[in-house]
């Protein structure tokens, strides 16, 4: 674990981001917030659905420009307002001081150019040219991601490297500019058992050489509790309990922290059946007017299903606060 300044370098605040479609508007990220500290990795779990993936995209600023938008919120990067810049501004700021490593790396790499060129392209557009040029960091990134042969690796097409491979190149793109923050969206997935302990640890590697922040979306509560300094649980596009790791991992508040976490494997109990959540998350054009999760609770009462529940707070302060949303906390 490295030091971290006490000021966060990312900051989110009440955020909110529309979607339009033929159903209507709705909003698929409602209400987020969240403090993000340099050397630190915040984790965000959910079910598919939940709005890790578009929380992502919103503080990068990629959401479709017809379909989606921030509707409200604020997002400070480094003490920077991310929402009032111009698309131009925050061109300059995407990938300079705040990158995104997407789950499938065949959707991040365009197979019409080499790896190399794709590197030294966010170096050319960032203006940071180094000693050698352009491609002499290039092959300094693949190196820093622990690619094998990086002189020869420059010169390689996507499809000619393997699915590791081509993750570990998209990291190194992400990486060669040197963000503040890292947004991994689910970068292991696709990774065998092996391969995503050695990413794993590769990111470990990095933020504590850099200090760089990481908001590490997955559904793998291993992976949290490895990586993690605090997590944020996600449920129809809020944030209905965050802490620390090992806090939520040895307190879980919310029924629904608490039904993920009893769904998780146990080597020590291997008898019956895995635990399931019944039912399905709501649609987002159809939410529930109380607690969001109140149709698949089992403590669900009357007042949970027709009023919103209020944030409580459970302890601790500051990056050790532990709060969650829900009239009937699990003991």
């Amino acid at each position: 674990m490295t030091q971290t300044d006490t000021a966060p370098i990312l900051s989110v605040r009440d955020l909110q981001t529309l979607i339009s479609t033929k159903r209507g508007d709705f909003l698929a990220v409602d209400g987020v917030s969240f403090d993000l500290h340099r050397g630190e990795t915040l984790g965000i779990v959910g079910e598919s659905g939940s709005g890790k993936s578009m929380t992502g995209m919103s503080l990068m600023r990629l959401l479709p420009p017809r379909t989606g938008q921030v509707a409200a919120g604020s997002i400070t990067l480094a003490g920077r307002e991310l929402t009032t810049l111009s698309d131009r501004e925050m061109r300059r700021v995407r990938g300079r001081d705040i990158a995104m490593i997407l789950q499938d790396p065949q959707t991040s790499l365009n197979p019409a150019f080499t790896i190399g060129d794709q590197i030294a392209e966010a170096l050319r557009l960032h203006g940071k040219p180094g000693q050698g040029g352009y491609m002499a960091m290039a092959v300094d990134a693949l190196r820093k991601v622990q690619v094998a042969a990086p002189e020869m690796r420059v010169k390689a097409y996507p499809h000619q490297m393997s699915g590791g491979m081509r993750q570990r190149a998209v990291g190194a793109i992400a990486i060669s500019c040197q963000p503040q923050v890292i947004i991994a969206d689910e970068p292991t997935t696709a990774l065998d058992v092996t391969v995503q302990a050695q990413y794993l640890r590769l990111l470990r590697q990095l933020q504590q050489e850099t200090g760089m922040g990481i908001l590490f979306i997955t559904h793998d509560f291993g992976i949290v509790a490895r990586v993690c300094h605090s997590l944020a649980v996600m449920y129809a596009g809020q944030i209905v309990e965050s802490g620390p790791v090992r806090r939520i991992f040895d307190r879980p508040s919310h029924p629904y922290t608490r039904a993920l976490l009893d769904s998780v494997p146990k080597l020590h109990n291997q008898s019956g059946r895995l635990p399931a959540i019944d039912g399905q998350p709501p649609a987002l054009w159809a939410k529930p007017p109380g607690c969001r999760f109140a149709p698949r609770c089992g403590f669900a009462t009357d007042t949970c299903r027709t009023t919103p529940p209020p944030l409580t707070e459970l302890g601790g302060s500051g990056r050790e606060r532990h709060s969650a949303s829900c009239w009937r906390l699990v003991p």
